[in-house]
C-alpha cells in the first residue's frame, strides 16, 4: 500500500513539474501569463524607447514581432501559432478581419484617452464607432522626387511618372493596391474600382510605364532616394519624411487628382491571452506624450490631436504630411475588395512585374 501511495505521489509530482514547465514555456513565448504582452506590428513602426517605458510603467515583458504586409499578418493570425495580444493592421485588412471574426470587440469603458483622437479619424466606414480598432498612424501615398533630376512643375501628377525623360529612373513600391490604385487615380477613377473596363485600361497603361521602372521594392526605396540613385519614387508619407530629413534635394508630392489615405489601427486579436495587457498598451499609446514621441520618431502623422499640439510647428504645418482640407477631400481609403477583385488586382500587378522582366 505504501508503495502504491508513493507511486501515486510520484506521478502527481511529475504531472505538477510538467505543468509548471509547460506554463513557463508558454509564458516565455508570449502565449500565457498576465505579465507578458505580445505585439505584432510592422517593422520599425514604434519608438523602441516607448516599449521600454511601457514595460517599466506597467511591469510587463513585451514580446515584439514584425510583419511586412497585411496579408502576411492575417495569415499568421489565422494559423494561430502565436497568440498575439496586439496587432496593427491597415484599414482594409481590419475590415476583412472583422468579417472573418478574428478580432475582439472593444470594451470602450476600458479605454482611456479615446477623446484625444481627432474626430476626423474616428467612426470611419471600415470600422463604424471604432468597435474593433483604435487609430495608431495615418498618412498618404505620393511621389518623392529629386530636384537635381526633375523640375517641380514636372512632378505634380501621377501621369508625370510616365514621362520619357524618366526612363529607368522611377522606383515603385511593391504593392498591388498601391500601383493599381495610383494608375486608376491617374485616369480619374477610384482606387477601389471594380469596373472591369477600368481595370483592363490599367493593365494597358502600366505596360507603358515599364521602361521607366528601375525597380519594384519596399524599404530599399529610402536608400535609393537618399543616395540619389533614382529621380523619383512612389512611397508612403512617413517613409518620405525620413528621406527628406536625409537629403535636402528631395520633395514629397500628393498628386491633386487623388491618392490613398491610409490608416493603421490597433486591434486585439480574438486569440489574445493577455487582454488586460492589450488594453493597457492601447491606453499607453493614447497618452499624448507617448503618441507625440512615436510620431516624431517614426515620421508618420499621428491621429492624436493632443499629441499634435506637442510636436514642433515645422512638422504639423508641413502640408506634405498634414495635408490641407482641400487635399484631404481628394483622398480615398482602401476598401476590402472581396476575394474576386483582390485576385484581379494581384494578378494584374503580377503580370506587370513579369512583363518588365
Amino acid at each position: 500500500m505504501r508503495k502504491l501511495n508513493s507511486l501515486i505521489i510520484g506521478i502527481i509530482g511529475i504531472i505538477l513539474c510538467l505543468t509548471i514547465v509547460s506554463y513557463n514555456l508558454e509564458k516565455s513565448s508570449g502565449r500565457a501569463g498576465s505579465k507578458v504582452v505580445t505585439i505584432y506590428n510592422w517593422g520599425d513602426y514604434i519608438d523602441p524607447d516607448l516599449l521600454k517605458k511601457f514595460e517599466k510603467e506597467y511591469g510587463y515583458k513585451v514580446i515584439y514581432e514584425t510583419f511586412d504586409s497585411n496579408e502576411a499578418m492575417i495569415t499568421k493570425i489565422e494559423q494561430g501559432g502565436t497568440a498575439y495580444d496586439i496587432a496593427i493592421p491597415s484599414e482594409y485588412m481590419i475590415q476583412k478581419m472583422m468579417k472573418q471574426n478574428l478580432l475582439l470587440k472593444l470594451d470602450h469603458s476600458k479605454i482611456k484617452g479615446l477623446d484625444n483622437i481627432d474626430p476626423r479619424f474616428l467612426n470611419i466606414d471600415f470600422d463604424p464607432q471604432n468597435q474593433y480598432s483604435i487609430p495608431y498612424f495615418w498618412g498618404t501615398l505620393g511621389i518623392i522626387y529629386n530636384d537635381k533630376f526633375v523640375d517641380a512643375k514636372h512632378m505634380q501628377h501621377w501621369d508625370d511618372l510616365w514621362a520619357p525623360e524618366l526612363k529607368n529612373n522611377v522606383m515603385l513600391i511593391d504593392g498591388a493596391r498601391e500601383v493599381i490604385g495610383l494608375t486608376l487615380n491617374s485616369d480619374g477613377n477610384s482606387l477601389n474600382s471594380k469596373n472591369d473596363q477600368e481595370l483592363e485600361a490599367v493593365s494597358k497603361k502600366l505596360t507603358g510605364l515599364t521602361s521607366n521602372v528601375k525597380a519594384i521594392v519596399a524599404d530599399e526605396i529610402k536608400m535609393y532616394m537618399i543616395n540619389e540613385e533614382s529621380a523619383a519614387a512612389v512611397t508612403f508619407s512617413g517613409e518620405a519624411r525620413e528621406m527628406l530629413d536625409n537629403n535636402e534635394h528631395l520633395h514629397y508630392v500628393i498628386p491633386e487628382e487623388g491618392s490613398n489615405l491610409w490608416f493603421d489601427n490597433i486591434v486585439i486579436p480574438k486569440t489574445a491571452k493577455n487582454v488586460d495587457g492589450a488594453y493597457d498598451f492601447i491606453n499607453f499609446m493614447l497618452e499624448p506624450e507617448n503618441a507625440a514621441a512615436n510620431a516624431e520618431y517614426i515620421g508618420y502623422s499621428t491621429p492624436n490631436k493632443k499629441a499634435v499640439e506637442l510636436l514642433p510647428k515645422e512638422i504639423v504645418e508641413d502640408e506634405q504630411f498634414y495635408p490641407s482640407p482641400e487635399t484631404m477631400a481628394n483622398l480615398e481609403v482602401y476598401e476590402d475588395l472581396g476575394s474576386k477583385y483582390l485576385e484581379v488586382y494581384n494578378d494584374r500587378f503580377l503580370e506587370f512585374k513579369m512583363y518588365r522582366k
